[in-house]
């Protein structure tokens, strides 16, 4: 697996910037629109979960989980900064991820944060 595989994050070209800080260095908060999230849900399939079980009885990483799970949490920013964006916001501040079981299912994966306007100072 290659970076891209099992990493995530905003890219540098994105117009809604996201921290994960009360506030944004060199940046200004001058109006807070409020929460903005975005959700996903996602089911493992079949093979994936025998290959889980499997894999956990010898130990080591699960990569195939791994990479879903990044899938799964890039789409969920994805959406909160579509949400940010609809509702006039340049900025996503206090930007947190939160992880559940989804009625056994799946896994929910809510990214969340506050939606502002910035300008540069």
């Amino acid at each position: 697996m290659g970076i891209e595989d099992y990493g995530g994050g905003q890219g540098t070209q994105s117009d809604v910037l996201v921290v994960t800080t009360n506030d944004a260095p060199g940046y200004r908060v001058d109006r807070v629109i409020g929460e903005v999230f975005g959700l996903t849900v996602r089911s493992r399939h079949l093979g994936s979960q025998i290959g889980a079980g499997l894999k956990s009885m010898i130990g080591g990483e699960l990569k195939g989980l791994t990479k879903t799970l990044v899938e799964t949490r890039n789409q969920a920013m994805e959406r909160l900064v579509e949400q940010a964006r609809a509702r006039g916001a340049n900025g996503v501040l206090m930007m947190r991820f939160d992880v559940t079981d989804a009625a056994d299912v799946g896994t929910e994966v809510c990214a969340y944060g506050t939606a502002v306007v910035l300008s540069k100072e």
